[in-house]
C-alpha cells in the first residue's frame, strides 16, 4: 500500500483514547489522526508530558502512524465553537495552542500537525485577517522549524482559507517554507472546490502531508460515510497512489461517535473495495530495504521492478493502457524513488535520478516521469530536462507520464503548451494532463483551435478531447 489508512480520534469521542487505538488496530487501520481535545491528549493537562508518552509507547506498540489534528471545538472556549482562531482578535490564543501542539507532535513522532485558518469575525477586514493569518502562521512555522515538525494546512468550507487555491497562495506568501504543506480534506473538494478531489489531490501533489477521507454533497459541508454523497472514492484513492502519496489518509467522521466501531469497520471495507492495485509484494518491500541500506542498490533494482512486481495499468476498466493513471510498475518505481529522496543527499539525488532516466528503458523513463513529484527544490531543473526530453518523443507512455503533477508545478507555460498538444497530435487523452483547466489560457485554445481547423482542412477527425477543450474554454 503507497499509503497509510487511519481513521480519526474525533469520530471515537466516546471512547478512551487507548481503548479507540486498540479498536482501530484491532480492525485493520495503519494509522491514526489524533485530534487534540480535553479528553483525548489534553494539551493543557499538568501530567502531559506522561500522557503523551505512554501514547507514544502504544502507537509503536499497534503500529500507527499518526498525525496530530487540533480541530477539538470548544477546547479553547466553552461558549464559542473553534474559537479564537488564527483570524480572531486573540489570536494569540490559538498560536499558543498549535505551539504546543507542535510539540506534542515532535514527542509523539507523528507526521504533521494538521490546523486551518477558522471563521472571519464579520468586524474584521480581509487585510486584518491576512495579516493575523500570516503572522500566526509565521510563529507556528518557528515552532517547528525548532521541532522538526511539519505542519499541513487545511482549507475548510466557510473559513478564511476555504480553497486549495487560497492555501496555495498563502503558502507563496510565506516563501513556500519547507515546513508548511497540505491537509486536503476529500469530502471539502466534493462540497466547494471547483475540481473533483481526485484533481485537488494531483494540484497538490509534492505539498500534501495528511490526507482526510469522508464523502460530501456539493454546496453542504457534512461529513457522509463513504457512499452517501458525491465521492468518487475510487478515482480519489487511485490519484493519491498515482502521484505518490506515502503518509497518512484518515477517515474523518467527527459525528458518528455514537456508532464508531461500527462505522469504522463500514469505512476500512469501503477503502478497501476502492482501492486501485496496489503494490504490496514482498520484493518491492525487500527493494525498498535494500534502497534504504545502500542507495546504490537503486541501479539494479530499477530495471527489475516490471519482472518481479507486474506491469498491469492501475484502474484497467477506466484506463486499459495506464496512460493517464499508470501502471503497476510504474508506482513501484515512483516508490523507490521516494526512498532514494530520503536517503540521498538533496545535492546527490539530482544525478541519480538522471542517471535512472538515461540509461532506463521505456519503462524505466516513465517510472521516473511518474516519480518526479518526490523530488527535492534542488531537482526541480533536472526534473524540468528530464520532462523535456520526454515531450521529445513519440512515445505515448512517455508524453502521457510527463504531463503529471510535476509538469503542473514546474514547466514554463510555452513548454507546457506545446506538451498539451503533443498529447493531441500522438493521441494521448488529457485526463493525463495536471491542472489542465487552471493552466489553460487563450493561447492555448487558440492554438488547439488551429489544429482543428487543420484536421478538417484535410478531411480527418477532430479528437474528442479537443472539442471538449474549444466548448468550455
Amino acid at each position: 500500500m503507497t499509503f497509510h489508512l487511519g481513521y480519526g480520534t474525533n469520530g471515537f469521542a466516546n471512547h478512551r483514547l487507548t481503548d479507540a487505538l486498540s479498536v482501530l488496530a484491532d480492525l485493520g487501520y495503519t494509522a491514526v489522526a489524533l485530534t487534540l481535545d480535553h479528553h483525548h491528549l489534553d494539551p493543557f493537562a499538568d501530567d502531559l508530558s506522561t500522557q503523551v508518552d505512554h501514547v507514544r509507547r502504544q502507537l509503536a506498540r499497534l503500529g500507527l502512524r499518526c498525525v496530530v489534528e487540533t480541530g477539538a471545538r470548544y477546547l479553547l472556549d466553552p461558549y464559542r465553537k473553534h474559537f479564537p482562531t488564527l483570524v480572531s482578535e486573540d489570536v494569540d490564543v490559538r498560536v499558543d495552542f498549535l505551539r504546543r501542539a507542535v510539540r506534542v507532535a515532535a514527542d509523539l513522532g507523528a507526521d504533521c500537525v494538521s490546523f486551518w485558518s477558522g471563521i472571519t469575525p464579520s468586524d474584521v477586514d480581509s487585510a486584518t485577517a491576512r495579516q493575523r493569518m500570516l503572522a500566526g502562521v509565521g510563529e507556528v512555522l518557528a515552532e517547528a522549524d525548532r521541532r522538526g515538525v511539519m505542519l499541513g494546512l487545511e482549507p475548510e468550507p466557510g473559513m478564511y482559507v476555504q480553497h486549495l487555491a487560497q492555501a496555495l497562495d498563502l503558502r507563496a506568501d510565506l516563501g513556500d517554507p519547507d515546513r508548511l504543506g497540505i491537509t486536503l480534506d476529500v469530502g471539502h473538494c466534493v462540497a466547494v472546490e471547483p475540481v473533483d478531489a481526485a484533481e485537488c489531490v494531483r494540484r497538490a501533489a509534492g505539498l500534501l502531508v495528511n490526507v482526510q477521507l469522508d464523502d460530501m454533497r456539493p454546496g453542504v459541508h457534512e461529513h457522509l460515510e463513504f457512499g452517501a454523497g458525491d465521492l468518487d472514492l475510487e478515482a480519489t484513492l487511485a490519484a493519491l497512489a498515482e502521484v505518490g502519496y506515502t503518509g497518512v489518509a484518515a477517515v474523518e467522521l467527527p459525528r458518528h461517535s455514537h456508532a464508531a466501531p461500527d462505522v469504522a469497520r463500514r469505512a476500512l471495507a469501503a477503502l478497501r473495495a476502492a482501492m486501485p492495485l496496489q503494490v504490496d509484494h514482498p520484493w518491492l518491500v525487500d527493494a525498498e530495504r535494500k534502497v534504504r541500506a545502500d542507495p546504490k542498490a537503486v541501479e539494479t533494482l530499477f530495471p527489475a521492478v516490471g519482472r518481479n512486481v507486474g506491469r498491469d495499468p492501475l484502474r484497467p476498466e477506466a484506463d486499459p493502457k495506464g496512460l493517464v493513471h499508470g501502471t503497476v510498475d510504474d508506482l513501484a518505481r515512483a516508490r523507490l524513488l521516494a526512498v532514494l529522496a530520503e536517503v540521498l543527499p538533496p545535492d546527490a539525488f539530482p544525478d541519480a535520478v538522471a542517471d535512472l532516466y538515461r540509461y532506463g528503458d521505456d519503462a524505466e523513463r516513465r517510472g521516473v516521469l511518474r516519480g518526479l513529484s518526490v523530488l527535492p527544490d534542488k531537482a526541480t531543473t533536472a526534473g524540468v530536462g528530464i520532462i523535456e526530453d520526454a515531450l521529445r518523443t513519440n512515445d505515448i507512455r512517455l508524453v502521457a507520464a510527463a504531463l503529471g503533477p510535476f509538469a503542473a508545478r514546474h514547466l514554463d507555460q510555452h513548454a507546457w503548451r506545446h506538451g498539451v498538444l503533443k498529447c493531441l497530435f500522438v493521441g494521448v487523452p488529457l485526463g493525463a494532463v495536471a491542472d489542465l483547466d487552471r493552466r489553460t489560457d487563450a493561447e492555448l485554445l487558440r492554438m488547439v483551435s488551429d489544429y482543428a481547423d487543420e484536421r478538417r482542412a484535410a478531411g480527418r477527425d477532430v479528437p474528442a478531447d479537443a472539442l471538449r477543450m474549444l466548448e468550455t474554454g
